[in-house]
């Protein structure tokens, strides 16, 4: 995807084009989808809302001036709800037209159908209009190699949650005859023969435009396959902001056990959610075969997982053991297979004291009614143990990551709505920088004394489960209705869904659990979302029951991503400053402290003192320094991205593009179209569902 050379532009010289979106809104999900796509990635842009009266008016003025004597075009793109939003014969459409013309700004037709005035046959006559779920879409050839989705494998399956629920319409059709139209994304017409356009370029009196034909949101999954390729292809991947699949996970508790879930109590015996000696405890922990499947699945797969380990858990089993722990020599001498994170000496709870004698606890309380915590020095004793330990075994650590046990000190709602005072002080005597932290209940990341939190994702598989039936019995008791025999949980908590009946004892855990929680897993992945998924070391024991979902995982990643796409595993400190300059960043960016743009080959970006850049541009480019230039970037999905700063002396981010990337596009018959392009399009619309959530309970799911 070259750029236009400056020869492509009418207006002379060389204009200055800002790096900005212009988004025109009409309140549906298809353009409420671009903008999340635009706002992970951190690229600037202006919603102008058709819905508001007072709104600017899109006329010459609003898209271009001057600046020093100089053309500038305000936008680098544009995006419209449909082909045309505007009311018949709009002034509006027509400077946007005249606007993409005279600078070769492409524009983005969010969801439109099919129909001659963009570039396709109607679908009512050779083509198809409906229900296109569980649709499975290929990316042309036109589409892969130096196409706009070269980074996919070419496969875009639609998503078919519910055969109850039409999830996604779409219109199908073949180029219009004489049209100048390139299709990236194709189907089978149902009924009939041949592919139809589900994506395509049409080129026309000198403008481009790229025709989406399918409605969609920002949660499904085909949209987030395609939506790094629309961004490419309106900003020409030179733009601010940058999008990468990150995949990490944490294993906790290791070196320790974790109690079992007792079918018969409906309860874990040793936990907080059994009452004081009710049952008997049973402890789940790994042995020395399970560390070396660990690491053999790592090998294969390609992937490191994340061990947060508990010393105090081998310790305690070897003066149970006549000093022997052989799971424990397995993991040291496995050591540097695996990354580790302190994850406190005995998992002891470091917020509030709890008072487990009645279900659930509850804080217990100073005799002047406040509540009473957890100490500083039994805190700092918890993280400095373990640490010690870590080092005496030779475990390769980074002393500045901690996760607390059940993520204890931080707020918890209902019991303790304030993280505990003593914390943040013991964190500092540490010197922790990096604290992990529940994506379910603190997903935001902030400041706890000297560190940062990183909220993890907990993955749906139970700590208290180490076998296929313990999992299935756990979940059906958490997730059926009381109606059905169940806790009735599920009736009682927001935003969750009750199980139509009981999983199948025999066939549940492969048949819905896995699936799920891979589909869930793997959203978050293809949502340019670096936070880590957590399971237990229960779960890579006994049947080994998290492998399924981390496989389903990484199966179906490489089965939709090209190799150019690799998948970004960074350990937890990496993710920490990868949220905090996205924070910053993306701070400046709504404040409109950031300015960027492009004259030529030239690329300036300015942004406040202490704010890395952060920006996408083709392979090639180089970032200007007083003294000569170096490579810009790191390659990912066909570009180069990455974050970075202007030299000791500049003021702005000066970056050069390579010759190779601004060779003028080819030369394109824009033939004349008779149809009337005031015309609104009139999309239909047709309600999309984002799918359903199950949040767990905390005492059931997370340890």
């Amino acid at each position: 995807m070259g750029l236009p050379a400056t020869s492509a532009y009418s207006a002379t010289p060389a204009p200055r084009i800002d790096l900005r979106v212009l988004v025109v809104s009409d309140g549906g999900p298809a353009t409420a989808a671009l903008t999340a796509e635009l706002d992970g990635e951190g690229t600037p842009y202006t919603v102008v809302d058709l819905r508001q009266s007072g709104r600017p008016v899109i006329d010459a003025a609003f898209l271009a001036d001057t600046v020093n004597g100089g053309p500038r075009a305000k936008f680098q793109a544009v995006v419209l709800p449909n082909d045309n939003p505007f009311p018949a014969g709009s002034a509006e459409m027509t400077a946007l037209s005249a606007y993409e013309k005279t600078y070769a700004i492409p524009q983005v037709d969010a969801y439109t159908y099919a129909r001659p005035q963009v570039g396709l046959q109607p679908a009512a006559g050779s083509g198809y209009s409906g229900s296109v779920d569980g649709l499975k879409a290929q990316v042309t050839a036109a589409g892969l190699g130096a196409g706009p989705f070269g980074y996919l494998n070419g496969s875009v399956p639609f998503e078919d949650n519910s055969p109850s629920v039409s999830e996604s319409y779409a219109f199908l059709a073949q180029p219009a005859a004489g049209a100048d139209f390139t299709t990236y994304v194709e189907a089978p017409i149902p009924g009939r023969t041949g592919n139809g356009s589900l994506v395509g370029e049409y080129r026309h009196d000198g403008r481009r435009e790229l025709v989406v034909t399918f409605a969609y949101n920002q949660y499904q999954e085909q949209f987030k396959l395609l939506a790094r390729g629309i961004v490419d292809w309106m900003t020409q991947n030179v733009r601010l902001g940058a999008s990468r699949n990150y995949f990490a996970v944490h294993v906790d508790d290791v070196f320790a056990g974790d109690d079992r879930w007792d079918a018969t109590l409906n309860c874990t015996p040793g936990d907080v959610d059994c009452p004081p000696g009710q049952g008997v405890e049973d402890s789940i922990r790994m042995t020395p075969a399970d560390v070396q499947n660990a690491a053999a699945w790592e090998k294969s797969r390609g992937f490191t997982l994340d061990l947060a380990y508990n010393g105090g858990g081998s310790v305690e089993y070897r003066e149970n053991h006549d000093g022997a722990d052989e799971l424990a020599d397995q993991f040291v001498a496995d050591k540097d297979d695996f990354r580790w994170i302190n994850h406190t000496y005995d998992h002891a709870f470091l917020g509030c004291e709890q008072d487990v004698t009645v279900v659930p606890w509850k804080c217990v309380t100073n005799p002047n009614g406040s509540t009473k915590y957890v100490s500083q020095s039994e805190i700092s004793k918890e993280i400095s143990d373990n640490q010690q330990w870590a080092q005496g075994v030779g475990l390769p650590t980074e002393p500045d990551e901690l996760i607390t046990g059940e993520h204890s000190g931080m707020k918890l709602l209902p019991q303790q709505p304030q993280d505990n005072p003593y914390l943040a002080p013991a964190l500092s005597t540490n010197h922790i920088d990096w604290l992990g932290a529940d994506m379910s209940r603190d997903p935001e990341q902030r400041q706890v004394g000297p560190a940062l939190t990183v909220a993890r994702y907990p993955i749906n598989i139970f700590y208290n489960a180490g076998h296929v039936a313990e999992q299935v019995d756990e979940y059906n008791w958490i997730y059926t209705s009381r109606a059905q025999g169940g806790s009735g949980l599920c009736d009682d908590l927001p935003n969750t869904t009750c199980l139509p009946a009981p999983l199948d004892p025999a066939t549940g855990y492969s048949g819905y659990i896995v699936p799920l929680e891979t589909q869930t897993a793997l959203g978050h992945v293809l949502g340019n979302d670096p936070r880590p998924h957590f399971i237990h070391q229960s779960n890579l024991a006994e049947d080994r029951i998290g492998y399924p979902v981390l496989d389903g995982v990484l199966d179906q990643y490489k089965t939709l991503y090209a190799a150019s796409a690799p998948l970004v595993n960074l350990r937890m400190k990496d993710i920490g400053a990868e949220l905090r300059d996205r924070g910053a960043w993306n701070t400046a960016v709504k404040a409109g402290q950031v300015t960027a743009y492009r004259i030529g080959a030239g690329v300036t970006v300015q942004a406040p003192t202490g704010v890395t850049v952060t920006a996408t541009m083709p392979t090639g480019t180089q970032q200007v320094l007083t003294g000569g230039t170096t490579a810009f970037g790191q390659a990912y999905a066909g570009s180069v991205s990455g974050w970075v700063s202007p030299q000791s002396g500049q003021s702005s981010v000066a970056l050069a593009l390579a010759p190779a990337s601004l060779t003028t596009l080819a030369p394109q018959s824009h033939p004349s179209s008779s149809a009337d392009r005031s015309k609104p399009s009139s999309a239909p619309r047709t309600p999309v569902p984002a799918g359903v959530t199950k949040p767990v309970p905390y005492s059931a799911a997370r340890r």
